[in-house]
């Protein structure tokens, strides 16, 4: 008799792990997102994805600044190296039907035929393929804003991966990983997660938080369901909710954007570099600045940018930051805003971050 040998199939391929790693490392807290993202990949890798249509069909939903376009700029960046490898359509753009011209172009004699450009053309699809990764990845954002037009567009491509030009060419999505982001059924979910601060509960009691992860997706697939139509529904492979961001993923964000920050500071100071250091007080002070439920990471961001860069921007601009300087950023208690100091000099700059 034969031996058996009992195989792992949770095992995935170096592919897979190298992507997944990638993707922990720049999203924070959506982990059956990243899950998904990387079983289809896999998939794909294996050769085994349907045939003759997309790689996957994906409908992401959830609060703002919860990470829904995170994940695929992230999924770019993985992929390609560049986050802006990806096909965007802002679906805000298109809420009347003749706007679909942009998307597929005019058919010949219509007035503007030879001036349009089809933002889905093959072209476009294939533009950051590499020798290695023929992936194409094609956002829409904001779906539950697209018209009625633009919806029966993507009925043809998440069904047949086909797509139909103006001018009758064909573009196959066979090889593209469709995204659909919405906020649909956002307020009710950060109400439910916490109704004074909007933060998911981050309790020992792992029943609670399975029982509130479930309520939170049955928010966000009944609201789909209501916005969009069951033949819609039935050509996506997977809805993914997306959960409102607590103090400790924000706490991850912020030191994944500090690391940013250093990045734009060698991109911007080449030849004349100097190095950042930012303290615990003034990560925390960042952090309270930044906190706000109704806009989740974005406010985060957008407060790194005020108390932060736009503060080096002015201290870069006057001379004060050098090649080669050390330069520490530290916060004070009941400070508006953060202080630099040069660590090779007794001079310390207090600069008004809210004033920028």
């Amino acid at each position: 008799m034969a031996r058996l040998s009992l195989l792992d199939p949770a095992k995935t391929g170096r592919g897979a792990q190298e992507l997944e790693k990638k993707l922990h490392r720049l999203v924070v807290g959506q982990e059956e997102a990243v899950q998904e993202v990387v079983r289809t990949y896999q998939t794909h890798l294996a050769g085994l994805s349907p045939h003759g249509r997309p790689i996957g069909n994906f409908l992401f939903l959830g609060p703002t600044g919860s990470g829904k376009t995170r994940i695929v700029e992230a999924l770019a960046q993985s992929l390609f190296d560049d986050a802006n490898a990806v096909i965007k359509i802002d679906c805000a753009e298109f809420q009347h039907s003749h706007e679909i011209a942009k998307l597929i172009g005019s058919p010949p004699g219509y007035l503007g035929h030879r001036e349009t450009h089809a933002l889905l053309s093959q072209e476009a699809l294939n533009r950051y393929h590499t020798e290695k990764i023929k992936v194409s990845i094609v956002l829409f954002d904001e779906i539950e804003k697209a018209s009625d037009a633009v919806w029966n567009l993507l009925l043809g491509i998440l069904d047949k991966g086909i797509l139909t030009l103006g001018d009758n060419r064909k573009v196959d999505f066979s090889s593209a990983m469709v995204f659909l982001t919405s906020n649909l059924g956002a307020t009710e979910m950060c109400a439910l997660t916490n109704p004074q601060l909007g933060f998911h509960s981050h309790d020992n009691d792992t029943s609670s938080n399975r029982e509130s992860d479930g309520r939170l997706s049955h928010i966000g697939v009944a609201a789909a369901r209501r916005k969009f139509t069951p033949e819609f529904i039935n050509r996506l492979d997977k809805i993914v909710v997306f959960k409102p961001l607590g103090q400790d993923e924000l706490r991850a964000i912020v030191d994944i954007e500090l690391e940013m920050v250093k990045e734009r500071i060698l991109n911007a100071t080449a030849g004349k570099p100097f190095a950042l250091t930012v303290t615990e007080s003034a990560r925390q002070f960042l952090l309270s600045e930044g906190t706000d439920p109704r806009y989740g990471a974005r406010h985060l961001k957008r407060a790194i940018e005020r108390l932060l860069i736009h503060p080096l921007s002015n201290l870069m601009a006057s001379g004060q930051i050098r090649r080669g300087d050390y330069i520490r950023v530290s916060h004070s208690t009941g400070s508006p805003a953060l202080i630099f100091c040069e660590t090779g000099a007794s001079q310390a700059w207090e600069v008004a971050g809210r004033a920028a």
